[in-house]
Order: structure tokens, then C-alpha cells, then sequence
């Protein structure tokens, strides 16, 4: 017998081994290690799932924030707006009380100025009315030192209050 020939002794423990350690594989090794990668399979599988759930939640949550910011967006422009318009009426509304305030200012000056011209020209007229009393009784005394001119001034001014 050679080397490389196997006698049949040889082949038939060989086979023998081979065929128990099979079903001991079989009956012990083989479900669990079926089971693990059976296993892992089904984690691996639910790891990609969840991925994908992750990732479309996070889609889903962009989306959300897009519209929520666009949402404020156009409450911000509408309150800009809005306080805008306010802001135009409140203004709208001082320039308009302003004015009138100034248009009763302004007719009370006109009013107060033509009460004081008024008592001005009347004082005018008083103080030119002394005056002119004045002027005329020192002219009057002047020219009337004697008794005769007082007669007869008395006897004019007689004659031209009776003529009015």
C-alpha cells in the first residue's frame, strides 16, 4: 500500500467521523448558527427600516419647518402691514388735530390781535380826543383874554349847535 492510496479500513472510520460529526453539527451546531445569522438578518433588515422611518420623519419635520416658517413669514409681512396702516392713521390723525389746533390759534390771535388793535385805536382816539382839548383850550385861553371874544366864540358855537 502506497502513501497516497487510503485503504478501505481508512475510508470507512473516515466516513464514519464525517457522518457522526454531520449529525452532531446537525443536531447541535447547525439551528444556532442558523438562528444567529437568521437573526442578524432580521436586525439588519429592521436597522434599514428604521433608517428609512428616520429618514422620512426628518423629511416629514423639514417639511413642517419650511411651512411653519413660511406661515410666519406672511404673519410677520401681515403685522408689518397692519402696523404700518396704524402707524399712517395715528399720523393722519396728530397732523389733523394739529391743524385745527393751529387753526383756533391761529383765528384766537387773529381775535386777540383785533381786540388789542381795537383798544389801541380807542386809546389812540381818547389820548388825540385830550389832546386835542388841550390844544384847543390853550388856543381857546390865547385867543379869548378878553371878555368880548368869549362872547362872541359862545355866540357862534350857540348859532352852529342850533343850525345841526
Amino acid at each position: 500500500m502506497g502513501i497516497i492510496e487510503p485503504g478501505i479500513g481508512l475510508l470507512f472510520w473516515m466516513t464514519l467521523t464525517f457522518v457522526i460529526l454531520l449529525f452532531l453539527l446537525a443536531k447541535f451546531a447547525w439551528k444556532p448558527i442558523v438562528n444567529a445569522v437568521n437573526d442578524r438578518e432580521t436586525s439588519i433588515v429592521d436597522a434599514l427600516n428604521q433608517a428609512k422611518l428616520a429618514k422620512k420623519e426628518m423629511e416629514d419635520l423639514k417639511a413642517d419647518n419650511e411651512r411653519i416658517i413660511r406661515e410666519a413669514k406672511i404673519e410677520r409681512d401681515a403685522i408689518l402691514k397692519e402696523a404700518r396702516e396704524i402707524k399712517d392713521r395715528i399720523v393722519g390723525e396728530a397732523k389733523d388735530v394739529a391743524k385745527t389746533e393751529a387753526d383756533k390759534l391761529i383765528e384766537s390771535a387773529k381775535q386777540t390781535i383785533e381786540s388789542e388793535k381795537n383798544a389801541a385805536m380807542a386809546d389812540i382816539k381818547t389820548q388825540i380826543g385830550a389832546l386835542s382839548v388841550n390844544i384847543a383850550e390853550s388856543i381857546l385861553k390865547q385867543k379869548l383874554e378878553n371878555n368880548e371874544a368869549q362872547n362872541e366864540l359862545v355866540q357862534n358855537y350857540l348859532n352852529k349847535s342850533n343850525l345841526n
